[in-house]
């Protein structure tokens, strides 16, 4: 049967309505939870699930047909030494398939469908989508694998918890790469890799180290990009949480020079982290910081780009 989805009109994040409206498959995913939750905790190397048809596939493919072209001009370009990506977290200039899907995956309803997964009390929805919403990456496209800031930018209280990616990417081609990796705490290696496939999603604690990533760049062909949909989730603790902007790290195999630039990138990443929170600054000054420390980081003879 197909589903309607009804009009959505364009409002700021602060304003959506989190009704949910029955674009998630509650039915299904309760009747999962108890073996879900279960399993969730001993998963290693740190808490997690690999869930496949996260959506009823008439959304799914809706959400997929209708996400934004990586030409349009509204895109952050997460663009450094440490990642290649392109970023959309403004709720207001989503298609609104992709709109409603958000508001579904922020509603009371699936927040709590996630606590009782997770086993963590009290998570709450960012409808500011904090470094979360739409996803892309291209030929070349990487994220060196990292575990994620701690605080979110703008709420000083609100403590990062759980990630949830789902990924969008159809007919995709495991010989292109692009699976997310996730590592040991000690870093020796990627315990398991989950590959980008349609429809299918992850989602893992955040409140350990959980070491993550796709460092190996992107092989699909031109015209073809890794997409993915992002949310994160939050508790609210009673005093100001100590921030720890993201914490890129080097591979085992990598050299004294790769190091040295994940080292020096992360470092910068880091000052520019602060600034946002103090100052309040939006992604679209992101863009242009980051260029800018692109070019910076990148070796002199490729700097003319």
């Amino acid at each position: 049967m197909t589903r309607t989805l009804e009009p959505w009109p364009p409002t700021d994040a602060g304003t959506a309505s989190y009704a949910a409206t029955g674009l998630f498959p509650y039915a299904r995913w309760r009747a999962a939870l108890p073996a879900l939750a279960r399993q969730y905790p001993q998963r290693q190397p740190f808490p997690h699930v690999h869930l496949v048809d996260f959506f009823d596939a008439d959304v799914a493919a809706r959400v997929a047909d209708d996400f934004p072209s990586a030409t349009s001009e509204e895109w952050v370009h997460w663009k450094h030494y440490n990642e290649n990506k392109l970023g959309l977290t403004r709720r207001a200039l989503f298609p609104p398939s992709i709109g409603q899907v958000v508001d579904e995956l922020n509603a009371p309803a699936f927040v709590a469908w996630l606590s009782e997964l997770t086993g963590i009390e009290g998570l709450v929805a960012d409808p500011g989508l904090d470094g979360g919403g739409l996803h892309q990456s291209g030929p070349g496209g990487f994220l060196n694998v990292h575990t994620d800031f701690t605080t979110h930018h703008h709420q000083p209280t609100w403590r990062r918890r759980v990630n949830l990616i789902v990924y969008l990417n159809r007919d995709w081609d495991e010989a292109w790469g692009g699976a997310i990796e996730l590592w040991d705490r000690d870093m020796r290696g990627p315990v398991v890799r989950i590959p980008p496939l349609f429809n299918h999603a992850v989602i893992f604690n955040t409140d350990q180290p959980s070491y993550h990533g796709f460092p190996e760049p992107l092989r699909c062909p031109d015209g073809v990009s890794r997409r993915s949909l992002a949310l994160y989730y939050y508790t609210i603790e009673k005093t100001p949480q100590v921030a720890r902007s993201t914490d890129y790290r080097p591979r085992p195999a990598d050299a004294f020079t790769t190091r040295a630039m994940i080292w020096a990138d992360k470092k910068m990443v880091h000052v520019y982290s602060r600034v946002k929170s103090r100052l309040g600054l939006s992604d679209d000054f992101a863009s242009t910081a980051l260029r800018l420390l692109h070019r910076m980081t990148r070796p002199r003879n490729q700097r003319t780009a």
